[in-house]
Formats: structure tokens, sequence, C-alpha cells
């Protein structure tokens, strides 16, 4: 049996597939990768990958292959990557056999990365997919973030295809662009114009449900915070917490909610809202409906 031998795992190391689609109105999220860009052009540079990927976080992975050998490849972020010891450029492929070891250490950007094989990773199916969903304790491995000791099987290998090699990401800059919320109308036309003019910083607190942003600038400081009726949310959604603090929902969001959405970023920007650390600064810019379409339509132009 191949598998993979986790040695050392950050915090919020979790298996990730494509995402658990369709039972949001049971209360489960569809989790996922938080930067899906990066955990499909994994699999690009493999030419085919299993379904699943390891999911890591800023402090890094390192795993060794035992029992066979495999095909793999890492993207996402900015990392420093070694095979047995010799380092390699980011992202990479490998050819990998028993008992070489990866280590993946703590790079100069980015919050998430990805390793992904040639094979599929050999854990059950629940409700259809294979994504850790950690506020449910759903999937993955037991439905929990990975850590050192964990053996991760892996099954049979993925057809290739062939297809050309992904470009490395280029860091975008810019607004993080969104679109204004179903509760945009309760604040004011200057809390909504300082909204889009003064820039918010990432907060320490930052996870798979969601990013909370400093409001240095005290946009909604005077803003009169209402409790409404809980109703569901998506990823991207901007709620205005009853402290005021603005929090950015992710993949693994709660299904609903009872606070104002003043607007959702658009799925274009999310991969990259998800990747900025703690202390940097981010501004929005609202689009409409029709121009996120359109940027989602042109592949996150």
């Amino acid at each position: 049996m191949t598998a993979l031998r986790i040695l050392r795992a950050a915090p919020l190391t979790t298996l990730q597939d494509a995402g658990r689609f369709g039972y949001l109105r049971h209360g489960i999220s569809a989790s996922g990768p938080m930067d899906r860009a990066a955990f499909q052009r994994a699999e690009a540079w493999l030419g085919g990958a299993g379904s699943t990927a390891i999911e890591f976080t800023t402090g890094g992975l390192s795993l060794r292959v035992e029992g066979g050998s495999i095909g793999a490849a890492c993207d996402g972020g900015e990392f420093t990557l070694s095979l047995n010891g010799e380092k390699l450029e980011w992202p990479a492929r490998m050819s990998l056999k028993d008992g070489d070891v990866i280590d993946i250490a703590p790079g100069p950007a980015g919050n998430y990365g990805y390793f992904r094989t040639s094979h599929e990773v050999d854990v059950p199916l629940l409700l259809g997919s294979r994504a850790t969903n950690l506020v449910s304790r759903l999937g993955g491995l037991q439905g929990r973030g990975l850590r050192a000791g964990d053996l991760i099987p892996v099954g049979s290998r993925v057809q290739r295809r062939m297809s050309m090699h992904p470009r490395p990401a280029m860091p975008a800059k810019g607004p993080i662009r969104v679109i204004w919320g179903l509760h945009a109308d309760l604040f004011s036309d200057d809390v909504r114009e300082h909204f889009i003019s003064e820039p918010f910083v990432i907060s320490h607190r930052i996870d798979r449900m969601g990013a909370r942003l400093e409001d240095r600038a005290g946009v909604f400081t005077a803003a009169e915070i209402l409790s409404l009726v809980s109703d569901a949310v998506v990823p991207g959604d901007i709620q205005i917490l009853g402290d005021g603090t603005p929090i950015v929902l992710m993949r693994d969001h709660q299904p609903t909610g009872g606070y104002p959405r003043i607007a959702t970023v658009v799925d274009a920007d999310l991969d990259r809202l998800a990747q900025m650390r703690p202390g940097s600064e981010v501004s929005f810019r609202p689009v409409t409906l029709a121009q996120a379409y359109a940027l989602l339509k042109a592949g996150h132009a």
C-alpha cells in the first residue's frame, strides 16, 4: 500500500477536494479549497491528479512517501520547498519514490498551499465528497485537521491527460471587487462611501470560516448595526457584527447569518483575499453583477 506519512502539519492543515455542494439547507457548507485557482493549478502541473489535495497553511507541511512511487505537485502562496533536503523551485512538479521526504516551510507570502498527487487519496466519501469541514467535523480524515503521525493511504492512479503546464500565478493588485449586498441600503450613504474609500486591515483572527477585518478608520463606529432574521449566507459575504467588526465569510462559513451584509466579494477575487496575510491592507471596489459574471467567464482576469 502506498501512503503519505505526515511528519509535521501546521494548524488547519486538511484534506480538501472541490467541495461538498448542495447541503447548505441542511447546515453544511461546501468547504473545499480556500484558493480554488491554486488547487486547480496543482492538478494541471500533473496533467491530472486525484480529486483530493492536502491543503496546508503558513506553518508548512512535512511528509514521507511510504510503500510506492507517485507523482506530486505543489502550488499556492509562496512557500519554500525541499525534497530529501534539496531545495526545489516553487511551485513544483515531482516524481516521488518510497522513503522520499517533502518539506514545505513558510515563505514570504500567502496563507494556503496545496499538495496533490497522481493517485486518489483513499479516504471515504461522505455525502459525495472528501472535503474536510472542520466546523461540522465531516469528511477528510475523521473530520479533523491533519497532524504528525497520520497515515494517508493513496489508491489508484488517475489517468494522465495531455495538457500544458499552467503559468505560475502572478500576484494580483488593486482593490478587492465586491457587489453590494442584500442589506447595503441599511447603511447610510456616508458609511457606504467610506466603506469603499477607506482601507481595512486583515486581522490575526482568520480561519477557514471567516476573516475578520480591523476597521482602523472607524467606518462602522457610528453605524447602527441591526440584528436581523437569519437567512442564508455564501462565501465572500461581508457581515458587519454587532460591535461594528467586518468579517468576510470563507469556505467553512455558517449556513445562516443574522447580521447585515453590506457586500459580497466576487468569486474572481475571493482566492486573493484568502491568501492575504494578517496585517495586509485591503480595500474594496464595487462592481455590477454583470461585471462579476464577466470576470468569472474571463477566468478571473
